[in-house]
């Protein structure tokens, strides 16, 4: 735990220090939702029909557009190969990094999610859904991205790469997390599929480091 908690505390260090790591996602969920009702109806009613999937979508390449940093600095400055030459397992040094990036990049999308929302015409009693359903889903699509960060780490502008490695499996979380949006705006109980979200977020944390550290190995060639 001494590694995790430091590990944990350098990557929020360094995080902030680079602000625009963070303002860059931030920025691009905000702006590819805004865009939407100038490019379609501004109708309430259409944009509260499209609203569960856009805000999900953004969600989602907006993590996506964060990944390919994840590992990019240690591995330019040769921490990363420290790290995989240090002793001990990588499970809670990489689970640090990656709770440190969501911390980052995916908390502020649930934060400011709410108000996106509620520009796109949701109502008010579906945001609490929405934030919930981002809350519960964005650690895992910051776990599966990273499986496919840690392997094009070492390629120079892999991120079409990992475009095509993680998308297929943001597929799940991107169909329950909009379907619960949705499920909550036709007045229908949401429990059993935030519930499901909840699994997949329990099962990507419980798993996903070890894919990680077995990704940033295969790429160093280890």
């Amino acid at each position: 735990m001494t590694a995790f908690g430091a590990t944990l505390r350098r990557e929020l260090l360094l995080g902030l220090r680079t602000p625009a790591d963070i303002i860059n996602p931030l920025f691009f969920f905000v702006v590819v939702v805004s865009l939407f009702p100038l490019a379609l109806s501004p109708a309430p009613d259409t944009l509260r029909l499209i609203a569960p999937g856009v805000v999900w979508v953004a969600a989602l390449l907006a993590v996506m557009l964060s990944l390919d940093s994840l590992f990019r600095r240690d591995e330019e400055c040769g921490a990363l190969e420290q790290l995989l030459v240090a002793p001990g397992e990588l499970y809670l040094p990489v689970l640090a990094r990656l709770l440190a990036h969501w911390l980052l990049t995916g908390l502020p999308l649930v934060l400011v999610a709410p108000l996106l929302g509620y520009m796109m015409q949701l109502p008010v009693t579906v945001l609490d859904t929405l934030w919930q359903s981002l809350l519960l889903g964005t650690p895992a699509l910051t776990v599966i991205g990273a499986i496919g960060a840690a392997l094009t780490v070492s390629i120079r502008r892999g991120g079409i790469l990992l475009a095509l490695l993680v998308l297929p499996l943001y597929v799940p979380v991107l169909v329950f997390g909009a379907g619960c949006v949705g499920r909550a705006l036709d007045g229908m109980a949401t429990g059993s599929v935030l519930a499901v979200l909840a699994a997949m977020t329990m099962l990507a944390v419980s798993l996903g480091p070890f894919a990680v550290a077995l990704g940033l190995r295969i790429s160093s060639g280890d």
